[in-house]
């Protein structure tokens, strides 16, 4: 399949890390308007067949954005990011969980620290991704939950939005 070429998934189970990395056919500042701004997250955040929809969106420091990703029968499971540190279009640093759809953290689902790095690579952008988790039982929890597959697919579709924003 073409898109495990293209994402390199490594867990490190020592560190309890995940490390996504993956190219794009996009410059650097339009990816990281994909992941940073909710009218672009919102086309491709979420594994197909799901969907992604924002309640709400602040992109700063302290700020958050609180999302839904919905199956196609209508159920949401929701989702929390807390940014705790950013350096526009280089890197944004953020705390990832489950919540409810007031953002009330579910305490029994882990927590990650995102560190999300956006490089240069000519016409091309590299997005490395590491997750950290406080546990190898929490890091052993969403790989369980297909985080490897769910990310592929989601992913694959951050292609087609840029290709579709390229042209």
């Amino acid at each position: 399949m073409e898109s495990k070429t293209k994402t390199n998934f490594i867990v490190d189970k020592k560190k309890n890390t995940l490390t996504i990395k993956r190219n794009f056919n996009a410059k650097r500042q339009l990816v990281w308007d994909c992941y940073t701004k909710s009218e672009f997250l919102e086309k491709w955040f979420a594994p197909k067949p799901l969907t992604a929809k924002t309640k709400e969106m602040d992109f700063k420091v302290g700020g958050h954005w609180l999302y839904a990703m919905i199956e196609p029968n209508g159920t949401e499971h929701w989702g929390r990011t807390d940014f705790t540190e950013i350096q526009p279009i280089d890197y944004y640093k953020s705390l990832d969980g489950f919540c409810d759809e007031n953002g009330k953290l579910n305490p029994d689902m882990p927590r990650a620290k995102w560190h999300v790095t956006f490089k240069d690579l000519n016409q091309q952008s590299q997005v490395e991704t590491v997750v950290t988790y406080n546990s190898l039982q929490d890091l052993e929890t969403v790989i369980q939950m297909g985080m490897e597959a769910g990310l592929n697919s989601t992913l694959e579709r951050l292609d087609e939005l840029l290709a579709s924003l390229t042209k």
